[in-house]
């Protein structure tokens, strides 16, 4: 049974948030700030995180950071009514692995935390082989979940190394949008905020590309999508 930890200080709200969980199969841990969310995080065996932002000891960016020091891998689910572009973009810079705006449909919601188990699963499968993806220096470790370039690391966000991996993965073919929305959250492409692509892209070709106005790795295929251009090897 996967564990959930839910970081909610609305009581009526967390208790229909249980209510469906359950209903679903999962294990609900309740946090409603984040002393109680770090108690619980440090000595339970957490499967998914759904954290609100504002809480009444701080922020759900503070927790999220504070996790991803610790566990690259562990999903993390913003759900809060701060719907601004710019809350969702930090959201996700800071490696939250998705952004749901309350009021939540509670459909969708179960929806992305199963996509978002599914794909935890698969890194832990292909981890296990320990295989590296290399191309002209760049390296994905899938053991180490980490990215080299020149023998120099890389910190990625969650989502940009999901979104790395996932170009490396299928060059030299072009990936529409959709498809690689399709691919990251592994559920409808229109449950995805539309910018959020936009911000991978560029934040990862920040860190990979050499000249940014003429990107080399990850180049833009104009009214499809993206490809990862050069040639890819598994060593």
């Amino acid at each position: 049974m996967d564990k959930i930890l839910l970081v909610e200080d609305d009581r009526p709200l967390a208790l229909g948030f249980i209510y469906t969980l359950q209903k679903e199969g999962f294990e609900v841990l309740h946090a409603i700030n984040l002393e109680q969310a770090r108690n619980l995080f440090n000595n339970e065996d957490i499967d998914l995180i759904l954290l609100d932002v504002m809480l009444p000891d701080g922020t759900g960016y503070d927790f999220c950071r504070e996790v991803r020091e610790k566990n690259v891998g562990l999903p993390i689910i913003f759900t809060t009514a701060c719907d601004e572009e710019s809350n969702i973009v930090m959201g996700l810079d800071i490696g939250a692995d998705d952004y749901i705006t309350k009021p939540v449909r509670l459909k969708e919601l179960i929806s992305r935390i199963n996509a978002n188990l599914r794909k935890l699963n698969r890194e832990k499968s292909n981890a296990l082989i320990g295989n590296k993806i290399e191309s002209e220096g760049l390296i994905i470790d899938l053991l180490k979940h980490s990215v080299k370039k020149d023998d120099e690391e890389i910190i990625l966000t969650l989502g940009e190394y999901k979104l790395l991996l996932i170009l490396m993965e299928n060059a030299p073919n072009v990936m529409s949008r959709n498809l690689l929305l399709e691919k990251l959250w592994d559920v409808e492409g229109d449950f995805v905020e539309g910018n959020t692509l936009n911000v991978y892209i560029k934040r990862l070709r920040e860190k990979i590309e050499d000249d940014l106005k003429s990107p080399y790795y990850i180049q833009t295929v104009r009214g499809i999508g993206y490809k990862f251009n050069p040639k890819v090897r598994r060593v």
